[in-house]
């Protein structure tokens, strides 16, 4: 079927809803962290514990989290754009009002108000993408939209800690908070160039929601995507402990080793982009390329745990597993929107891409309790055994989503 995201489009055109999406979703990712350079001053402010403290980034990422699948049905049904103003918007004043907080309930609640903003990003970033971009520069478009969130990690806590030098809490608080407002600006402005996705014009028999998101090849992506997201957050949460434990490695240079593979992977994400778009989306050209990554990536880590090297050289080796399992993302989000059915972009994506917390907030227990009980040689085997398994649940999605249900079109 030919739709607008599938017709040759000025590339110009492209990448300014690239930078306009990406914008947004910068901040997105940006908000969630900006909050822990604060905690010190909010235990002096308001009396109160880390572990309450941490209630605030908890319940922001569990919203979001919970929040995506019901909003994609809702972008699914009225369209993208409102909500991604309405939620970046909601997102940036929850921020802002922190500032005016008497006490830290209300930091919570707002934390919470935040994460209803937040939890509107995904499904309605993909399903803007997927109807504005040609299909041509889909990959790279991905890619892009994966690296800002990724440069929006980043980039928070040392912008908070820079504002923390010149305001107080408040004001650093305020400062970040009223970001947002000339992106929702933006973004209403040049609303004329975002499309929303393309509706399926196919007749015939339909799914529901809840049967699309429940059947086998959504369900297997679900899998790919927490399965990846438990691999990466094992290996982030605890390289550095790890390696201190196993071969003494300094702490200066097991967190360049941390450093590396991070920014190897959020510029591996551009790779996988351009890889895509070069290939055309072929589903067997970016199976090999995606297996032929990860398998690297699994030999990388397991080189970690079981080989002694020089410091300079398990940084270096750190990197080039970064570049391996960022390359990938960008091809797993293109196989996905394959495998959505025309006009249920938004709540296939935001179903599936809720895995990403969830396996983020799944893994760290079970690490440090292989950790504490003295068998740390076994961490990177597991998170190998994780990467692996998501392979096999990437695989097997595209080969139930070639089957003919998967054409079938879902009933709102």
């Amino acid at each position: 079927m030919d739709t607008a995201a599938d017709r040759t489009e000025p590339p110009a055109k492209d990448w300014a809803i690239v930078a306009l999406i990406g914008t947004g979703h910068f901040l997105s990712h940006f908000y969630m962290l900006c909050l822990p350079p604060l905690f010190l001053a909010w235990r002096d402010a308001f009396d109160v514990s880390f572990a309450t403290l941490g209630l605030s980034i908890a319940l922001m990422s569990g919203v979001t989290a919970l929040g995506q699948t019901p909003i994609g049905f809702m972008v699914d049904r009225y369209g993208a754009r409102r909500f991604l103003v309405g939620g970046t918007l909601l997102m940036a004043l929850s921020i802002s009002a922190m500032a005016f907080a008497p006490s830290f309930g209300w930091i919570v609640a707002l934390a919470v108000l935040s994460g209803v903003g937040n939890s509107v990003i995904h499904p309605a970033d993909y399903a803007i993408l997927a109807g504005s971009v040609d299909k041509s520069r889909m990959g790279r478009a991905f890619a892009l939209h994966t690296f800002t969130g990724n440069l929006g990690f980043a980039l928070a806590p040392p912008t908070v800690a820079l504002l923390l030098l010149v305001f107080d809490w408040r004001g650093a608080l305020l400062s970040v908070g009223l970001l947002g407002v000339p992106v929702v600006g933006a973004i209403l402005w040049q609303s004329r160039i975002l499309k929303d996705q393309p509706k399926s014009r196919d007749t015939g028999p339909a799914m529901s929601g809840r049967e699309l998101l429940l059947s086998r090849p959504i369900l297997l992506f679900f899998a790919f995507f927490l399965l990846s997201s438990m691999a990466g957050s094992g290996f982030t949460a605890f390289i550095i402990t790890l390696m201190q434990t196993l071969w003494d490695t300094p702490l200066a240079i097991a967190s360049m080793l941390l450093t590396g593979y991070m920014v190897g992977a959020t510029g591996g994400t551009l790779v996988g982009g351009w890889f895509n778009d070069r290939t055309q989306g072929r589903i067997e050209s970016l199976m090999v390329f995606v297996t032929g990554l990860t398998l690297a990536a699994v030999a990388l880590m397991l080189s970690l745990g079981f080989v002694p090297m020089p410091a300079s050289v398990t940084v270096a080796i750190a990197l080039v597993a970064g570049i391996c399992t960022g390359a990938s993302r960008a091809p797993r989000d293109v196989m996905l929107r394959n495998a959505a059915p025309p006009g249920q972009v938004g709540k296939v994506f935001g179903f599936v891409s809720s895995g990403l917390p969830l396996g983020g907030a799944i893994m760290p227990v079970p690490m440090g309790w292989l950790l504490d009980s003295g068998h740390p040689q076994l961490l990177l085997p597991l998170v190998s055994a994780l990467l692996l398994l998501s392979l096999l649940c990437a695989g097997l999605g595209n080969g139930a989503a070639r089957q003919p249900v998967s054409g079938v079109v879902p009933a709102e």
